[in-house]
Order: C-alpha cells, then sequence, then structure tokens
C-alpha cells in the first residue's frame, strides 16, 4: 500500500491550516502594533489571509464539522479585530480577549508545526 499521496495530502493540509494561524495570529497582532501593520501592507495581507482560507476551508470541504470550526473560528477573529479599531469600552474587552486569542493561536500553530515537522520527516 502507497501511502506517500495520503502523507503528501497530510503536508498539504497542514502547513496551509499553519499558516492560516499564523495569518489570523498577524491580525490579532496588527490590532496592537503599529510596526507589525507597517511590515506587510494591509492590502496585501488581507488578500494573503483571504485566499489562506479559502484556501483551507475548500481543503476541508470533506469534513464539514471541521470546515465549521475553521469558520467560526475566523469569524470570530476577524470580530475581534473589528472591536479592537474601535474607541470606547467595547475596545478595552476586546483587548483583553485578543491577549487569550493570541495564546490559543500561538498553541495552534506550535501544535501544527510539530504535526509538519513530524509529516515531512516520513
Amino acid at each position: 500500500m502507497n501511502l506517500q499521496p495520503t502523507v503528501q495530502s497530510h503536508v498539504e493540509i497542514t502547513d496551509t491550516l499553519s499558516r492560516l494561524y499564523l495569518f489570523l495570529a498577524q491580525s490579532l497582532d496588527r490590532c496592537v502594533s503599529e510596526a507589525a501593520r507597517i511590515s506587510y501592507p494591509e492590502p496585501q495581507f488581507q488578500a494573503a489571509l483571504a485566499s489562506t482560507k479559502a484556501t483551507v476551508l475548500d481543503m476541508l470541504s470533506v469534513n464539514q464539522v471541521v470546515k465549521g470550526k475553521i469558520e467560526q473560528e475566523c469569524d470570530r477573529i476577524e470580530s475581534l479585530v473589528m472591536a479592537c479599531v474601535q474607541d470606547g469600552a467595547a475596545k478595552a474587552g476586546a483587548l483583553d480577549e485578543l491577549k487569550a486569542e493570541r495564546a490559543v493561536l500561538k498553541h495552534k500553530t506550535l501544535a501544527l508545526s510539530d504535526l509538519l515537522a513530524v509529516f515531512r520527516a516520513a
């Protein structure tokens, strides 16, 4: 039995999902860091995020439950980013949520990075 195409598929999915989480984390970082906003112009950043998200969702179309979870996560982060750019009391609460969400994304990215290394070594 040849598992090479399956392993390659897993590598591609893991790599793309990892890239999506990196972009989501960067979108949170851009809320609090001028340097993060300057380092990657907004139009190019949004295009890369949208492209990566579309690719991930297409890859996950075989499993609607996981696809739905990723869509919910992206929507939640987008809402959080929108709350952070507004002024007022909502921004302070959003910044606290942002820190918590950023920590979750960091752990997911690290786990995917380790998994990707295992897949590539296979």
